[in-house]
């Protein structure tokens, strides 16, 4: 939970969105076409997967290793079920 705090100290952008649901984390890969990425990035014990424009992960410098905020902002739910 430490860790957890530390890295929401991170996040400059914390309290001035709209989006409550942010999550700051390590990039640990990014795979790249030249229209869409996908990056993944590690926050404290959730693994992130965002499908982002290859302009915006340039632009925003994103790379294994660099520190960035997952903002969630949902517009619907999903329901799962345990496997047993």
């Amino acid at each position: 939970e430490l860790a957890g705090d530390a890295l929401d100290q991170l996040d400059s952008g914390a309290g001035v969105r709209s989006a409550r649901n942010h999550l700051t984390g390590l990039v640990t890969r990014v795979v790249s076409d030249t229209v869409m990425s996908q990056v993944e990035l590690q926050c404290g014990r959730y693994r992130i997967v965002s499908l982002i424009s290859t302009e915006a992960v340039e632009e925003l410098g994103l790379a294994p290793v660099v520190v960035a905020t997952a903002v969630i902002k949902a517009t619907n739910v999903t329901v799962e079920r345990n496997r047993t």
